[in-house]
């Protein structure tokens, strides 16, 4: 996470309740925060007053805020942070620390229940709630979550996302425009043309790419048994990607592949993308706008590249469904006994393209942004693991075991209109996804 990140955690409360339980709870949340982020901004005390409230938030510039009641307070201390700030907000309860027919010692939920109101009728009513005492685990994975997720909700607001070309005839669910990537996301979309890359890699001499034709060698296999020509013009493609990213400040990028890199330059680009993945910029092929931003989603999660296919297999007695795509994955996902093999595409049967089985992992998360009738967004979210199983087609691919049963999740989405093309995470990382979707007012589909 970057050093400007900010976790602001504000306990609120009234003097009236029982302080020394409440000094505990204090105490112990501090203490768990700091296990969980270094980023925090925290009180030196207790703020049981309105006065104490607005001192604090002087000191502030949060990217998101952890609201404790830490006893109960009224709406017109929530309100106060919400006409200050405008960020995502993790509403918290405490328990009760005893129940034995004396006094109520905090009397948190109630809070919540005051708070909650009033940011429901606000702006801010994307706001999400826990309920429990700092020990708990439950309590610790919905925060750890949450902050997680409002970071990546920053890294958003600082991305720029690429369109390279338009998308294919039929394949109109990737394009995306850029007033509504930057409302929903934060994120900047640029467009460049395919010829102005193709041009581009089209003025380089074959001395100017060995670099990227040794750094292609080194993590790939059997890179040399592509065609010569081929070679070079897949090494040109590449460095002019990687100048065109780096000189843009590109973080996500979906370009347009066939038929042009085919029929208007005579070399395939997945390979391409492939690498851009193990650079650190997600890459989808077919100008799959928002399944680039899912890719760049799960791979600054998990720090590591994501999958980009098609659903294309389905078997119930293995409760696994197949996903494939022609030549694009990166390097990193191949299976460790394959490597990352370089062949042919399988319908222009023109290299170089990826053609391996990825590698096997035990959490996987299968995520989709995608749209509704109306123009609004929903996030897919299902889980499972990735099987240790060999390339199933010509291309790359990896199986999915699937923790709810497979045929009712293609049933299912299938029926409700989804997108063909998903992301597979290497990593569960579904509740920082649906904390997020809080954030972002988006729906949430769990399959």
């Amino acid at each position: 996470m970057s050093h400007d990140f900010q976790v602001a955690y504000i306990p609120i409360g009234v003097p009236t309740f029982h302080l020394e339980s409440a000094e505990a709870e204090f105490k112990k949340s501090c203490n768990m925060l700091k296990q969980i982020t270094e980023y925090g901004a925290y009180p030196e005390k207790m703020l049981l007053s309105l006065e104490e409230v607005d001192e604090f938030l002087q000191m502030l510039n949060p990217d998101i805020i952890i609201l404790q009641n830490i006893t109960f307070a009224n709406s017109a201390y929530v309100g106060r942070i919400i006409k200050k700030f405008n960020c995502p907000l993790l509403l918290w309860t405490l328990r009760e620390p005893s129940i034995d027919g004396g006094r109520l010692h905090l009397n948190s939920l109630t809070g919540a229940y005051s708070a909650a109101n009033a940011l429901m009728n606000t702006e801010n009513g994307h706001f999400r709630y826990v309920f429990g005492s700092p020990e708990e685990t439950q309590v610790q994975s919905v925060i750890s979550s949450t902050i997680r997720a409002a970071w990546l909700k920053k890294e958003l607001s600082q991305l720029k996302i690429a369109s390279v070309g338009h998308t294919p005839e039929g394949f109109g669910f990737g394009r995306a425009l850029d007033t509504e990537m930057l409302r929903t996301f934060g994120a900047e979309l640029e467009t460049i043309e395919v010829r102005e890359l193709i041009n581009l890699a089209k003025s380089y001499t074959d001395e100017e790419c060995v670099d990227s034709l040794k750094e292609t060698e080194s993590c790939t296999v059997c890179f040399g048994k592509t065609k010569e020509q081929n070679q070079l013009d897949y090494a040109r493609l590449y460095k002019a990607y990687k100048e065109y990213v780096a000189t843009h400040h590109i973080g996500a990028l979906a370009s347009r592949c066939w038929p042009d890199f085919f029929t208007a330059y005579g070399t395939p680009v997945c390979t391409v993308l492939s690498m851009l993945n193990d650079l650190g910029v997600a890459a989808a092929c077919e100008a799959d706008t928002y399944g680039a931003l899912s890719m760049y989603m799960g791979m600054k999660l998990t720090g590591t590249a994501t999958f980009f296919g098609d659903p294309v297999s389905l078997d119930e007695k293995e409760n696994t469904i197949t996903y494939w795509h022609c030549g694009m994955a990166a390097c990193s996902l191949a299976h460790p006994v394959t490597g990352a093999q370089i062949g042919v595409h399988p319908n222009r049967k023109i290299g170089p393209v990826m053609d391996f089985g990825c590698r096997p992992n035990n959490k996987v998360a299968i995520f989709r942004i995608g749209r509704k009738p109306d123009g609004d967004f929903r996030f897919f979210l299902a889980s499972g693991k990735a099987l240790d199983k060999p390339k199933q087609f010509t291309g790359t691919s990896v199986v999915v075991q699937t923790d709810h049963p497979s045929k009712m999740i293609v049933e299912n989405s299938v029926q409700d209109g989804w997108e063909p093309h998903f992301t597979i995470i290497y990593g569960d990382v579904r509740e920082e996804l649906t904390a997020l979707a809080y954030m972002l007012g988006i729906q949430i589909c769990n399959y």
